[in-house]
């Protein structure tokens, strides 16, 4: 079974991109034949300055390897290495309906939100299907945000089938419920957008500060407090142990326990479960050359099985 997942590289990574995102792919090496690719085509439609995106891009590659991604068991690799995905997408573009493109939510979501209505913008999931289709994907890994976009993926494939006959493997989306929210440091969903992020690999002491500045309730030391209901602990479990979560459990509900122990156990986990990252993540980043082969070497496996789907999309065509 081949697995396909991807990533903007639009700003430093997040605890929320992390159990969000990057560890859910990571787990794809256990269940198949895994493709990661960092979608920096894709972050074009909002990243408009080059030196940016080159350092977004790279820093998204030294983050899955520092956080255990491994390249001889995952097909890792930049978006803009394989050139293939375009003529694949314009080869998509004749059988997608408008339509079917008008309805996407996302589109919509992101020009309320003030985003320039670009064509780039309104043909991101006719990309998106080239990435999906273009490795014969069988299963895509996603958010419920994003189902939609493998929905049409899926329309997109069935009616180029349907017209030039069976050149691509229809996919499955897989949803990823099972995906932890993560809260931000007010409390809201964690995201660049809303300012409230803890980076993943940041300076420690500007982490441990964020930490402490964690919004949570009035409630003073003496009191019980809910742990089910507090963001520092809804943190907190995510990277604790079922010993850890039952201790600090106890502590909320016995009293005597402040938010500002909390707030440094939660400091301290933290620190302690991406220590061994963040010492990985500084001797790749002191061996580039090491880390571009690896992308490189990525690319030209992925370009192999792109060139074949390619090639079947062009002979189906008539090219």
């Amino acid at each position: 079974m081949r697995i396909l997942s991807g990533i903007q590289p639009s700003g430093k990574l997040h605890l929320g991109n992390y159990f969000g995102m990057m560890r859910p792919a990571l787990s794809l090496q256990e269940k198949g034949e895994a493709f990661l690719f960092i979608a920096n085509y894709h972050a074009l439609t909002s990243v408009h300055d080059s030196a940016r995106l080159k350092q977004d891009t790279w820093d998204v590659a030294l983050d899955f390897l520092a956080c255990g991604l491994d390249p001889s068991r995952t097909v890792f690799f930049r978006q803009s290495d394989v050139p293939e995905v375009h003529e694949l997408t314009w080869l998509l573009s004749i059988v997608t309906p408008m339509g079917l493109l008008e309805r996407c939510h996302s589109y919509k979501d992101k020009v309320a939100k003030g985003i320039s209505p670009t064509h780039g913008l309104f043909a991101y999931p006719v990309l998106m299907a080239a990435d999906i289709l273009l490795y014969q994907s069988n299963l895509v890994p996603v958010g419920r945000d994003q189902k939609q976009h493998v929905e049409v993926t899926r329309d997109i494939a069935i009616k180029f089938n349907n017209e030039f006959g069976e050149v691509f493997t229809v996919p499955e989306s897989s949803i990823q419920d099972e995906v932890a929210v993560v809260p931000g440091l007010d409390g809201q969903k964690m995201s660049k957008s809303y300012n409230n992020t803890i980076e993943l690999f940041g300076d420690a002491k500007e982490a441990k500060a964020k930490i402490m500045k964690i919004v949570t309730d009035s409630k003073g030391l003496e009191e019980p407090k809910d742990p089910e209901t507090c963001n520092v602990y809804a943190l907190y479990k995510l990277f604790a142990d079922d010993a850890q979560r039952a201790e600090m459990e106890a502590n909320y509900r016995g009293g005597n326990y402040g938010y500002g122990h909390a707030k440094k156990a939660l400091a301290e986990i933290f620190e302690k479960s991406f220590a061994p990252f963040r010492a990985r993540r500084e001797e790749l980043k002191a061996n580039p050359d090491y880390v571009e082969d690896l992308l490189r070497d990525g690319a030209k496996r992925a370009r192999a099985v792109a060139a074949t789907t390619l090639a079947k999309a062009r002979e189906a065509v008539g090219l």
